[in-house]
C-alpha cells in the first residue's frame, strides 16, 4: 500500500508541477503575442519613416497645412532625390476610439511614383494600385477592407460619415481599384486616394464658414522628401531646414527612436512574463524534483551499489525535469494560443487585434520551458548525486 501511495503523491506533485509550468508559460505566451504584434505594428513605423523625412509648417506658421509649391522649392535642394505632398485625414471623423492599440483609420494621399522611394513595401492582392492624377478612386488597407466588407468593383463613401453628423457633412463615392495585402502596421487602416481627391476632402473637412473661401488645391497636410543614394537622411533634413523658408523637416531619426522606444516597453513587459515563469515554474520543478529524490533514496543507493555512475543519476534526474518542463510548455502553450485565437476571432472588425503568434514566440515559449525543466533539475540531480549508497540503503 505504502508503495501505491507514494506513486500517488508523485503523480500529484508532478502534476502541481507541470501546473505550475503552464501558468508561467501561459503568461509568457499572451504576453507574448501582445508585444509581437505590437512591435509588428512598430516595425512597420521604422521602415516606413527610417527612408523618408516628413516635413509639414514650421512653428510660426498658422493652421496645420502646407503650401504644396514648398514642393518645388525641397526638390531643389542638394540632395533630394524627390518630395511628395499629402493629405492626411481621418476616415471615420468624429468618431470616439475605445481602447485601441492600432493605428486609426486615415484616408491617406498614395502617389504610386513614391512606391520606388519607400523602405516599407505594399503589396497589391487583388484589382491594381492607383493611376497618376486619378480621380475618385481608392485603394484600401487589409483592416479597412475588412471592416467595410469592400471587394475591387465596389463603392465607399470617404470619409465615413458619422451617426451623429451634421446637416453640412459632406462625403463622397469612390471606387475600389486595389485592396492591399495585410501587413500587421499602419497601412491595413489606409484608404489611399489620390492628391487632388484628398485635396477636395480636405476642402469638405473645412468649417462650412470657410468653405469655398479657400483654395485646398494649393494645400498638403504635409510633405514627403526622399534623399539620394548616399545621403544622410538627417543631414538632409538640416539642410531643408536651412534653405526652405516656412517648413520643418523632421529628421528620420527621431521619429525611429520614438518608435523604438515604444518597442522597448514592450520587451520589458515580455521579459517580466518570462521572469514570472522562471519563477513560479522553476521553483516548483526544483520542489517536485527534491521530493522525488527523497521519496527515492534506497532506489538512488541501490542503483549506486550496483554500479550506477554519478552522471547516469543526475542524467535520469536531469531527464525527468526536463520532460516535466516539455509537457508543461506544451500545455501552457497551447492554452495561451487558443486564448488568443479566441480574443482575435471576436474582435470587431472596427477594432485592431491585440495578438500576434509568431513561430519565433513559439520556439521562445517551448525552448524557455524546456529550459527551465532542466535547469531547474540540476539541484536536485547534484542531490542525488552525493547520496551515499550504504546511508541510502539504510534508509527506511
Amino acid at each position: 500500500m505504502e508503495i501505491f501511495r507514494n506513486m500517488a503523491r508523485r503523480k500529484l506533485r508532478s502534476v502541481l508541477t507541470i501546473s505550475g509550468i503552464v501558468i508561467g508559460i501561459l503568461a509568457l505566451t499572451t504576453m507574448g503575442a501582445m508585444a509581437s504584434n505590437f512591435n509588428a505594428l512598430l516595425d512597420g513605423g521604422v521602415k516606413y519613416y527610417s527612408s523618408s523625412i516628413q516635413i509639414g509648417p514650421d512653428n510660426g506658421a498658422l493652421g496645420s497645412v502646407v503650401s504644396t509649391d514648398k514642393v518645388a522649392e525641397i526638390k531643389r535642394v542638394d540632395g533630394v532625390a524627390d518630395a511628395f505632398a499629402g493629405v492626411n485625414l481621418s476616415l471615420k471623423p468624429g468618431d470616439i476610439s475605445v481602447v485601441n492599440f492600432g493605428v486609426p483609420d486615415m484616408i491617406v494621399t498614395h502617389d504610386p511614383a513614391a512606391g520606388k522611394y519607400a523602405t516599407l513595401k505594399m503589396t497589391i492582392v487583388q484589382g491594381r494600385d492607383l493611376d497618376p492624377g486619378s480621380r475618385g478612386e481608392v485603394v484600401l488597407g487589409y483592416g479597412v477592407a475588412k471592416e467595410f466588407g469592400k471587394k475591387v468593383g465596389e463603392t465607399i463613401d470617404l470619409p465615413v460619415k458619422p451617426k451623429d453628423a451634421k446637416p453640412d457633412f459632406v462625403n463622397h463615392t469612390f471606387r475600389v481599384v486595389g485592396l492591399l495585402d495585410k501587413t500587421l502596421t499602419a497601412p491595413d487602416s489606409f484608404a489611399e486616394v489620390g492628391l487632388a481627391d484628398a485635396q477636395m476632402l480636405l476642402a469638405d473637412s473645412l468649417p462650412e464658414a470657410l468653405r469655398g473661401k479657400v483654395d485646398t488645391s494649393t494645400l498638403a497636410t504635409g510633405i514627403e522628401a526622399y534623399a539620394l543614394p548616399g545621403v544622410n537622411a538627417d543631414q538632409l533634413a538640416d539642410r531643408i531646414n536651412a534653405e526652405v523658408s516656412g517648413v520643418k523637416a523632421i529628421r528620420p531619426s527621431v521619429v525611429v527612436n520614438g518608435f523604438k522606444s515604444g518597442g522597448a516597453i514592450f520587451t520589458a513587459i515580455t521579459t517580466g512574463a518570462a521572469l514570472l515563469a522562471l519563477v513560479i515554474g522553476g521553483l516548483a520543478v526544483i520542489n517536485t524534483m527534491l521530493m522525488a529524490v527523497t521519496e527515492r533514496v534506497r532506489e538512488i543507493g541501490l542503483k549506486k551499489a550496483i554500479g550506477a555512475h554519478t552522471r547516469n543519476i543526475m542524467f535520469e534526474v536531469v531527464s525527468e525535469s526536463t520532460v516535466i518542463g516539455l509537457v508543461g510548455g506544451l500545455i501552457g502553450f497551447g492554452l495561451g494560443a487558443g486564448i488568443v485565437s479566441l480574443v482575435n476571432a471576436t474582435t470587431p472588425p472596427s477594432q485592431t487585434t491585440l495578438f500576434l503568434i509568431t513561430p519565433g514566440l513559439a520556439i521562445l515559449s517551448l525552448g524557455f520551458a524546456v529550459a527551465l525543466g532542466a535547469l531547474a533539475g540540476i539541484i536536485p540531480a547534484f542531490h542525488a548525486a552525493r547520496l551515499d549508497p550504504v546511508t541510502a540503503l539504510r534508509a527506511q
